[in-house]
């Protein structure tokens, strides 16, 4: 599509490990000192960050998990499925986009630590979202998750874990 090449390029988005592209947005100057957070950061984290991100329907963003709550704001393309096992281990999928009428809200937060995925709802389409994290963002509080781990330890899910991970 072109326009996901003119969104890449314009954006400056980059491939990213869990699937689609990025760009950071924002790093804030200020940060947390370890002191000052929770015992499950291993370091100081900046206050806050933002990055675009852009998924197509050919590709997905595969399970991961984070150690902060992550907001999800839709700016434009196709609506966005995310897929979230929570803590509990119970599996939901929430819309995000601009039809409200069909249950689609422009904003979501992803609590930390659930595992979450999100594939676009449309086919031959893409989706261009933001996420913002705070404390900020850093690939230590990033877990990437391997199949066969998610699907012992979560079996009633075994069929969106499979679609949902590449390792």
């Amino acid at each position: 599509m072109k326009i996901v090449q003119e969104l890449i390029t314009t954006l400056d988005l980059q491939s990213h490990p869990e699937g689609g592209f990025f760009k950071e947005t924002y790093r804030s100057s200020e940060t947390f000192e370890k002191e000052c957070l929770p015992t499950k950061y291993s370091g100081p984290r900046n206050v806050a960050t933002s990055i675009y991100f852009l998924l197509t329907s050919n590709s997905f963003s595969a399970f991961h998990r984070i150690k902060q709550d992550e907001i999800w704001h839709f700016y434009t393309g196709s609506p966005l499925e995310i897929h979230e096992i929570d803590l509990e281990g119970n599996y939901s999928c929430t819309l995000i986009g601009t039809d409200l009428q069909k249950g689609e809200r422009p904003q979501y937060v992803v609590p930390a630590g659930h595992w979450f995925g999100a594939t676009v709802l449309e086919k031959d389409s893409y989706s261009l979202v933001g996420c913002t994290v705070s404390p900020g963002f850093d690939f230590a509080d990033f877990e990437l998750a391997k199949r066969a781990q998610l699907t012992q330890k979560f079996p009633q899910h075994e069929h969106i874990v499979n679609k949902l991970t590449r390792i």
